[in-house]
């Protein structure tokens, strides 16, 4: 005991106390990984919200459920069942250093979670009046603007018979939120992109894009929570129903399982890929059942044939720019329901997942022939069983899947901790060509849950507490064929990365990683198209360093080699420094970059995280030869008010325009700005 306690005061004076500035660098830093991993076209807006927020209300160890701790996303299922599992064996946490007695929370995770977590005796759900609500409530309106200052091809076509962007260039965002005391919360959304129309066509109230929900926690004694309006509904491993933010294959180790939060409130500004009606949570022992149901507007091409309505694509772009486009907004009506129950049973989770869908006509497949196996009909019905169980120091985890009228698809995996320093997963996943799903989102190499089977294995290394190695390798084939793949095909992803970190102050990264895939290659005097090997090899160092409380930097240099089998051979390359200043109260604060890119074709490309103003990350392309830059700048006005402003620009070398189609600028520069004001009161 005395030993234990001596430790527990030696770890309190390694932990760092953390002002606001550097907790809200620590959730930035966090970001910038997640958005590394997860790669380009990800909206991140709805954990960046989460992070904030719990900057701000920080999670009651005590009282935090599995679904709250998996919004820390950084957080594994290993660690998350295990800290459960302690609190319910060891009674209630008494202080923060607890966490130290609980396997896999070593100094860095506990280091991540403080800025987010608090120790307190839980209490009850309050009896809401007037006067209590007015005394706890809190708000939130977050305005945004932003536009290219290029004037781009679409914008300039005034002849109504040829397509064109209907809207002007603005960007337009605005949230709100409203909280009681976390049991009521209330957020509204509201967007528009560049080139759509506003108080026009379609959209003569205004913005393109309107979200909004009611949320009620704890509402009785078994029904949990309720949700009126949009929502997320995330079951298993995925197969079924993950709407929101999917992870994929990645260096963190946690990002192999799902982590299903079940019912969640839906706020980002992704336009499609989300739940609109009414949802519950309901609890009774060991059960937890959630009943859905929704009704859906989707933009999509539908075809008027002898009376019978024919929907022949759907679109997940969000984009209502074009005459087109417009025709095809809210075009589908779609109606989804079900259920998900889960049992519970010590460290054993058995969950069965109903969903069914029914459109407003006929979805009907395209017509070639690797689009043979595409779902068909009005109704479409799924059905599934998924579970978790943690048995000393493994986590196996899985889902299986079937489709009425179509086929089977199943991902399993393990996760196991052999050692403090070592860690080793494996998953298996087999998506046969004719499942359908319609809002499923797992793990694998596709864009879609069919059509795909794979072996995934890595492992984790730690030797010091400074040093992490990490791997993994995925073994994949596509049964059928796919686009620009005439027959079925097979390839491997491997990474390897190596992590050096000086506590507290830096961190030296080297990261390789090979993708070979298989493509269509068409030959000079063939009718048909070959297959041929497609190898793509990226070689990063990435230095990061705090050279004081205000002042940190970091440095990267990205190499892409890329080769196709008889066809063609490209080479890229990327170097960028950064510089970030705050003052140590975050009154002021600003980051720059300035990036130096040479790429020999678009398939050298290389993408790379920017930081944006609040809750507008961005993954953008560097593509060709030229130079980019951006300031971000945040100022804190009134305790309430704050104001941030981006101006980024990019610069090429040897284009005398930008872009294509309608996007296309005349000239070698290309400049983006973006204001963004909050008020919280």
């Amino acid at each position: 005991m005395v030993f234990r306690l001596v430790f527990f005061v030696v770890t309190l004076g390694l932990l760092p106390d953390r002002t606001l500035a550097q907790e809200e660098e620590v959730a930035e830093l966090l970001l910038e990984q997640l958005h590394e991993e997860l790669g380009e076209d990800v909206d991140i807006s709805e954990i960046s919200e989460k992070l904030n927020y719990y900057l701000k209300k920080p999670l009651n160890l005590n009282t935090a459920s599995e679904a709250e701790l998996s919004s820390l996303f950084f957080l594994s299922p290993q660690q998350i069942d295990n800290l459960i599992f302690h609190r319910t064996k060891s009674g209630e946490f008494i202080n923060i250093l607890e966490l130290q007695a609980i396997k896999g929370f070593n100094t860095e995770t506990i280091q991540r979670i403080l800025p987010f977590v608090y120790i307190a005796t839980p209490t009850s759900f309050k009896a809401l009046n007037f006067r209590t609500i007015m005394d706890k409530d809190e708000h939130m309106v977050m305005m945004r603007y932003g536009r290219n200052l290029e004037r781009a091809k679409g914008y300039e076509i005034q002849d109504e018979d040829k397509n064109r962007y209907l809207g002007d260039a603005n960007r337009y965002a605005l949230r709100y939120r409203w909280n009681y005391d976390n049991q009521i919360r209330i957020a509204i959304n509201m967007e528009k992109d560049a080139g759509e129309p506003f108080l026009k066509e379609k959209q003569r109230y205004g913005f393109d894009f309107y979200s909004g929900h009611i949320e009620v926690r704890a509402l009785s004694k078994h029904v949990k929570k309720l949700v009126i309006g949009d929502y997320a509904l995330q079951f298993g491993q995925g197969l079924i129903s993950w709407n929101g933010l999917s992870f994929g294959k990645g260096a963190w180790i946690g990002s192999v399982a799902r982590q299903g939060l079940g019912l969640v409130p839906y706020s980002s500004m992704n336009e499609s890929n989300f739940q609109r009606g009414i949802a519950a949570a309901v609890e009774r022992g060991a059960f937890t059942w959630i009943p859905f149901v929704a009704y859906n507007r989707l933009s999509g091409k539908v075809e008027e044939l002898d009376g019978n309505r024919l929907i022949t694509r759907i679109s997940h772009s969000g984009l209502h720019r074009t005459p087109t486009e417009q025709i095809y907004r809210r075009a589908i009506g779609q109606v989804a329901y079900g259920s998900h129950v889960m049992y519970r049973y010590g460290r054993l989770k058995v969950g069965l997942t109903y969903m069914g869908s029914t459109y407003d006509g006929l979805k009907i497949r395209g017509e070639d022939l690797r689009q043979r196996f595409d779902f068909q009909g009005t109704s479409l019905h799924l059905i599934g069983a998924n579970y978790n169980y943690t048995f000393r120091n493994y986590y196996f985890f899985g889902e299986t899947a079937y489709s009425f009228g179509g086929g089977w698809a199943t991902n399993n995996g393990v996760i196991a901790s052999l050692h403090s320093k070592l860690s080793l997963f494996a998953n298996y996943r087999n998506y046969q060509r004719d499942y359908y799903s319609i809002y499923g989102q797992s793990l694998g190499e596709g864009s879609q849950v069919a059509n795909e089977k794979g072996v995934y294995t890595g492992v984790v290394y730690h030797p010091s507490r400074k040093v992490e190695w990490g791997n993994y390798v995925d073994v994949f084939q596509f049964p059928w064929l796919r686009y620009r793949v005439d027959a079925p095909s097979a390839g491997v992803d491997l990474l390897s990365q190596f992590t050096y970190t000086w506590y507290k102050v830096g961190k030296l990264t080297f990261r390789y990683r090979h993708r070979l895939r298989q493509e269509n290659v068409n030959l000079e005097g063939r009718h048909t198209n070959m297959l041929a090997d497609v190898d793509r090899n990226q070689f990063r160092v990435d230095f990061q360093y705090k050279l004081s409380d205000s002042w940190r930097i970091r440095s990267r240099a990205e190499a892409m080699l890329f080769a196709k089998e008889i066809a063609a051979k490209s080479k890229g390359f990327l170097f960028y420094q950064d510089a970030f200043w705050q003052l140590r109260q975050p009154r002021l604060q600003f980051n720059y970059r300035m990036a130096y890119f040479d790429t020999e074709g678009y398939d050298s490309r290389i993408y790379a995280y920017e930081n944006n103003v609040l809750y507008a990350s961005g993954f953008p392309m560097y593509y060709d030869k030229g130079l980019r830059s951006y300031l971000n700048i945040r100022y804190k006005i009134l305790k309430n008010l704050d104001f941030w402003a981006r101006y980024a620009i990019t610069y090429y070398f040897d284009r005398g325009d930008i872009g294509s189609g309608l996007d296309l600028i005349a000239g070698k520069r290309k400049t983006d700005v973006n204001v963004q004001v909050r008020w919280q009161w």
